[in-house]
């Protein structure tokens, strides 16, 4: 019996872990969570925003405290890694994301516990965070990056494909989170769609992007769109 298989993958070598890593862009710079440095930005950025953990596995928190123990608790963890984001422009920590489900010995790694204050949300600093995420994961060597997000969280699935993630479908009766079902939603980029998608965001970050007044002249979506369109060969 004969059938077709996939091609072989030449050269790969197991990439690093992120732990420990720091990123730095022009907007935002990752630093590794550390509950006495972040804790109490962070539950100030989150205060008074429940509906920010309706989709996530914890919160709402009780106070700084109990966030504080939170933070304290993952400062080590190794899966998820978890990093809080620093707007360098306000210089305000307001937002946490995540490597997760890191499976160097595949090249494959997650972003996901994103979450996002107020002040930080559809900024700038945001979008380059993510960027940064993925330019770290693909010059290591990662072969693929994912998102997943309950499937009925509309805001994250638009995120994803603004981000020029490719849509994969989605799992049912995927895990049990807060006591409820849910679908998850599978997104991913690969490492042959990263150099396009990588000029999409470096474009749309550029200073002549942008009005005086911090107007986008081009939408990142339709730079993504048009990356994924130029690396597909039925397109």
């Amino acid at each position: 019996m004969s059938g077709e298989i996939g091609f072989e993958v030449r050269g790969f070598t197991p990439p690093p872990h992120p732990f420990g890593v720091m990123m730095e862009g022009h907007w935002a710079r990752l630093e590794p969570l550390e509950a006495d440095t972040h804790a109490g930005d962070l539950y100030r950025a989150f205060s008074g925003e429940d509906r920010l953990w309706t989709y996530l596995p914890y919160g709402p928190f009780a106070g700084a405290a109990a966030y504080h123990r939170w933070a304290k608790d993952r400062e080590t963890s190794r899966d998820p890694v978890f990093l809080a984001i620093r707007d360098r422009e306000t210089g305000h920590v307001a937002g946490v994301a995540s490597f997760l489900r890191i499976d160097q010995a595949h090249g494959v790694i997650e972003v996901g516990h994103i979450c996002l204050g107020p002040e930080l949300q559809k900024t700038r600093a945001a979008t380059e965070a993510i960027w940064l995420m993925m330019g770290w994961a693909f010059a290591q060597g990662y072969r693929r990056f994912e998102w997943k997000c309950d499937a009925l969280n509309m805001p994250s699935r638009r995120a994803a494909q603004r981000l020029g993630f490719s849509y994969e479908g989605v799992f049912r009766q995927h895990v049990i989170v807060k006591g409820r079902n849910r679908d998850t939603a599978w997104f991913s980029v690969i490492d042959s769609e990263w150099p396009g998608l990588d000029e999409a965001f470096r474009a749309w970050l550029a200073p002549a992007n942008f009005s005086a007044g911090g107007r986008q002249r081009e939408r990142l979506s339709d730079l993504t769109q048009l990356a994924r369109a130029g690396n597909d060969p039925l397109v």
